[in-house]
């Protein structure tokens, strides 16, 4: 099949098989970054534009270096240094940027729903790099790459998603990705980090840390986000560490094989421990790398889409 979508706003908006191409898209890309020259064309000429209204290191940079290895040209925008501190509204932004003769905008945003708002008001692409509490595709995406590649299908998995699942747009991609692709996916987390509703993801819940652990194949551990705490109703920090972090004893218990994954920035000592972290069944800087091979895939895709359908016009 082929790519028809000039934009990437989310998993849920996905069928299984697009899923399926921009995996096998990103593994054709991995290669290049094992070569003494990290570049290839399939992007000279055209330009992309790192958008953040929020900040990143790991997705910003990964981008970044992705579209550089396409050989794009790459703009970075600190909105605390745009015209947004004086007001500009994020379409006359993304206006502006198109008007500049920008091909893809990559952009975060605090806001659910704003990448989808930009890319209907754009006829460049915009790929969502994080909206809000709704939805991170490539960080999902390059998990999802990352499981696949170590343990060689995501069909029959059992995964579980361990964290602040409340506010995360990571577990809603990963969910999305890993059901339509027939993973089984429970997510764990004290109850009042439990959305209501999350269940017509296709994801089962539990608070049991253990038996989460004893039937799973891999676990993606999610970063506390104690800024998002308004109410003061999260657990204290080492009170969910004793009860939900991932530790070496909670591992003994686990299949030995088991994959330990995190999107970043961990927080040791209250997600997961640094024996974890850093123990032989992390793949947690693996991620990091393949997100440069899945965000340059998208990247190809989302252009080369938009060429097709500028031809057709």
């Amino acid at each position: 099949m082929s790519w028809t979508k000039k934009d990437l706003l989310g998993l849920e908006y996905l069928t299984p098989q697009e899923i399926e191409l921009i995996l096998d898209t990103a593994e054709s890309f991995k290669e290049v970054s094992t070569r003494e020259i990290k570049k290839v064309p399939a992007l000279r000429g055209k330009t992309a534009v790192n958008l953040f209204y929020e900040p990143s290191t790991r997705t910003r940079v990964s981008f970044e270096v992705a579209a550089k290895r396409l050989s794009a040209d790459v703009i970075n925008i600190a909105t605390e240094t745009s015209s947004v501190r004086k007001g500009e509204t994020l379409i006359d932004t993304g206006k502006n940027i198109q008007a500049l003769k920008a091909d893809i905008i990559i952009m975060r945003h605090n806001c659910s729903g704003a990448a989808n708002m930009l890319a209907r008001a754009l006829d460049i692409s915009v790929i969502n790099a994080g909206d809000g509490w709704h939805e991170h595709p490539t960080q999902a995406l390059l998990d999802i790459f990352t499981l696949k590649e170590k343990l060689g299908k995501i069909k029959g998995l059992n995964v579980a998603i361990v964290g602040d699942i409340a506010h995360s747009r990571v577990a809603r991609s990963n969910i999305w990705g890993l059901v339509k692709l027939g993973a089984k996916v429970t997510v764990c987390a004290p109850p009042m980090l439990l959305p209501a509703g999350i269940e017509l993801t296709g994801a089962r819940t539990s608070s049991d840390i253990d038996a989460v652990l004893k039937d799973a194949d891999a676990v993606n551990v999610l970063r506390m986000q104690f800024e998002r705490d308004e109410n003061a109703a999260f657990p204290e920090q080492l009170d969910y560490f004793k009860k939900f972090g991932i530790t070496e004893e909670r591992l003994e218990k686990a299949k030995k094989d088991i994959v330990v994954m995190h999107p970043g920035p961990i927080n040791r000592g209250i997600e997961m421990s640094s024996g974890v972290a850093d123990g032989d069944n992390s793949v947690i800087l693996e991620q990091v790398t393949n997100g440069i091979a899945v965000r340059m895939a998208v990247l190809f895709l989302v252009s080369q889409a938009r060429e097709a359908k500028k031809g057709r016009q």
